[in-house]
């Protein structure tokens, strides 16, 4: 019976139809530049990522222990492992905090049930090292959030990002911590999509933020849309950084998953030199490679419609399901 279900499942599934959440990867998805695969069997869930330059850093999604894995930029060989002795409940982003250094964001509440959030000040390095953070609780204005994303702006004011289906709110944290107490996050604006992740680029004025499939590019601090681009196909899209050379890569979950490094499209770079240029097209622009094609996503600007086609295959599992359920008890 249950395999019976989940065959009829899979089959209406997939009459949704092809999506940038779930189709397979297209020719010009698979000749992305890929850097390297997450072979450390330790790292399965890659939730962050943080590229320092001389190293990248990454970590794990709920449920593992307070570890940061250090990684070589080149290889992802991993050359060193952070633990920073802290209980943690769920460890979703990180941000460089300094040339050996990062921010790990806690900030994962799925049920929307935590008062405060932590975001812990870790070392990192090529060695294994027990370190014991700075940390910094913070809380929302308004009650709990759940969120993935987080980056640090020119001043080095940290930034969370809610994830929601209805889009993300940006709350920025007080100009200086408080490593006693709870430091109050402010509401300073709204962006498109379900994010996942953020950092900032290396102007110093423009913020990457990305969604499953998709970046999209802001200009701070209103937070004004520059453009959006595709990103190489993975199954559930977690973590963006930007190096010190301003190289931008996403990794997912999944172990042994691939990390890409993607470009800015021409157009939404045009669009950040130029705030009167339109916004990016569904267009690509002469000469962008694969990976960095920029994209139109419609709907209003707080709208990413990547989980619709998940909606709708839902509902069609969850109707075949009831059809044969009904059919089975007929039939008895």
């Amino acid at each position: 019976m249950i395999h019976r279900l989940v065959l009829a499942g899979v089959l209406l599934a997939g009459f949704v139809g092809p999506t940038s959440a779930a189709a397979a990867p297209s020719a010009d998805e698979e000749r992305a530049n890929k850097v390297f695969n997450l072979r450390d069997d330790r790292i399965f869930e890659s939730s962050g990522l943080a590229d320092l330059g001389s190293v990248m850093v990454t970590v794990n999604d709920s449920g593992d222990s307070s570890r940061v894995f250090v990684l070589d930029p080149k290889s992802g060989e991993t050359v060193g492992l952070t633990d920073f002795q802290t209980e943690v409940t769920d460890v979703e982003a990180l941000a460089p905090a300094g040339p050996n250094e990062v921010y790990v964001a806690d900030i994962g509440d799925n049920d929307r049930d935590r008062a405060e959030v932590t975001v812990h000040q870790v070392e990192v390095g090529r060695r294994d090292l027990d370190v014991e953070p700075r940390s910094f609780r913070l809380s929302y204005p308004h009650g709990p959030h759940d969120a993935e994303s987080l980056f640090v702006d020119r001043t080095g004011r940290l930034h969370v990002i809610t994830k929601s289906f209805r889009g993300g709110t940006v709350y920025r944290a007080p100009k200086r911590l408080q490593a006693s107490g709870v430091n109050e996050l402010e509401q300073v604006g709204r962006v498109r999509g379900y994010v996942t992740d953020a950092a900032l680029l290396r102007d110093g004025r423009h913020v990457v933020v990305r969604s499953l499939q998709q970046a999209t590019v802001y200009t701070l601090p209103d937070l004004t849309r520059a453009g959006s681009f595709a990103l190489p196909w993975q199954r559930q899209g977690e973590a963006i950084s930007v190096g010190p050379n301003g190289r931008i890569r996403i990794s997912t979950e999944g172990a042994g998953t691939p990390v890409y490094e993607v470009p800015i499209p021409a157009a939404v770079a045009r669009t950040m030199r130029d705030p009167q240029a339109p916004t990016a097209s569904a267009s690509p622009a002469a000469g962008d490679p694969p990976g960095g094609v920029a994209v139109e996503d419609g709907g209003e600007a707080h709208q990413d419609t990547t989980w619709l086609a998940w909606l709708v295959a839902a509902g069609l599992v969850a109707a075949a399901v009831g059809a044969l359920v009904a059919t089975r008890r007929r039939s008895r």
